[in-house]
């Protein structure tokens, strides 16, 4: 195995643990299969090894008991970064996390941070439209904080934002996928 590829190993048996015993909102799916899918699409597109940990580790640090610190001992200052950009501060509300999510893509300041949040927004939309088509609207709105309409806001004003990489196959099957959510339904 080489250098990476134990680099990325670690970073799956460390989320793996970190996550254990989670599952994604609503359902039964491991949570551990978001970070694995974030860090598919961006080893699909050809990003380095420390934004694919990030990928792998973009959650612990907001939903685990683990530190940014950890994070930086095991795995680097860079990796440390990425998922510091990628982390939200839970102790604010709903409302204030996501509007500082969208105030932050004018501060990232490489290709790299975006593709990271446009990965991670990525699987999320795919989630919400695989579950869409096993359940009935109302009954799938639900599950979230927020509803259909606060989802609709969040997703649409992160598209606006990360237009600047509206060129990149990530940002246009999430724009697909908004569009398919939220407009056609």
């Amino acid at each position: 195995m080489s250098k990476v590829e134990m680099k990325i190993h670690k970073a799956i048996e460390f989320a793996t643990k970190s996550h254990d015993g989670q599952v994604r909102k609503g359902t039964d799916t491991p949570y551990i299969v978001h970070p694995f899918e974030v860090a598919l699409i961006l080893t699909q597109y050809g990003v380095d090894e420390d934004v694919i940990c990030a990928g792998l580790l973009h959650d612990v640090v907001e939903d685990t008991s683990v530190t940014l610190e950890e994070i930086q001992q095991l795995f680097g200052d860079r990796v440390a970064y990425f998922v510091g950009k990628r982390t939200e501060k839970k102790k604010k509300s709903w409302e204030e996390r996501k509007q500082n999510t969208i105030l932050q893509i004018k501060e990232l300041s490489n290709k790299e941070e975006l593709l990271l949040l446009c990965a991670d927004k990525l699987s999320n939309l795919r989630s919400i439209k695989a579950d869409l088509e096993n359940l009935e609207e109302e009954k799938f709105w639900v599950r979230f904080s927020r509803g259909k309409e606060s989802q609709k806001w969040y997703y649409g004003e992160l598209l606006k934002e990360l237009s600047i990489i509206k060129e990149h196959p990530i940002y246009r099957e999430l724009y697909q996928l908004y569009e398919e959510i939220f407009q056609k339904r």
